[in-house]
């Protein structure tokens, strides 16, 4: 049922992302050496206005990593584990050394994501509701970059009928993300299509994956 929603939702970010750019050539020589099997999220940094970015995209980021063959430490275990040593912020906890992530938590890599836009604007005749998380994965044991990557995806209103029907159409759905969130479930295909293995340019299958044999 979870393998059906991921997929469904992947389509939809296929959907919703528009003509895509062009394609980026990745070298894995560095992640395939490293065979990481166990992933630590970081709280992402947040570069954007809504302060509520960063949770949003932490809540929905571990999903498509364990999805892909990963053991994902617990979000709500390395939250507790940092207030326990007075660490509260992305900030902070970015400029930890990767020796001292990999001697408190023992996963093999930390992704390191930074939400560069989040959240509803309003464009006079539309409203559009974007997310971008710009990510990295570091090998915690060497501390070598695995891989990069970037995502951005945007869900335009759909506003017909004259300038003024357009106008106030934009208003209205301005007021609908802003009351329900639109932008989180924005975040969520955001990070599917960020994060799942078996993407251009994405992560490589984990050892969990039926998958991992083949790439």
């Amino acid at each position: 049922m979870m393998k059906s929603l991921r997929l469904a939702m992947l389509a939809i970010v296929a959907l919703l992302a528009g003509c895509a750019g062009p394609q980026r050539n990745v070298d894995y020589t560095a992640f395939r050496e490293s065979k990481p099997a166990s992933i630590l999220v970081l709280p992402p940094l947040n570069t954007s206005v809504d302060v509520a970015a960063s949770a949003a995209v932490l809540s929905q980021a571990t999903l498509p990593l364990a999805e892909s063959g990963y053991y994902v430490v617990p979000v709500a275990v390395m939250e507790e584990t940092f207030r326990q040593n007075g660490l509260t912020t992305p900030d902070d906890i970015h400029a930890l050394p990767a020796s001292r992530l990999r001697e408190i938590f023992g996963a093999d890599a930390a992704l390191y994501m930074t939400v560069k836009e989040y959240g509803a604007s309003y464009k006079v005749i539309s409203s559009n509701v974007t997310v971008s998380i710009d990510a990295t994965l570091l090998d915690l044991r060497s501390g070598a970059k695995l891989w990069d990557g970037h995502q951005t995806l945007a869900q335009a209103s759909n506003s017909s009928g004259g300038l003024i029907g357009m106008l106030v159409q934009a208003v209205v759905d301005q007021v609908v993300n802003t009351l329900s969130d639109r932008s989180y479930g924005v975040a969520g295909m955001t990070s599917n299509a960020l994060l799942s293995a078996g993407t251009q340019g994405g992560i490589l299958y984990g050892p969990r994956s039926p998958r991992y044999a083949g790439q």
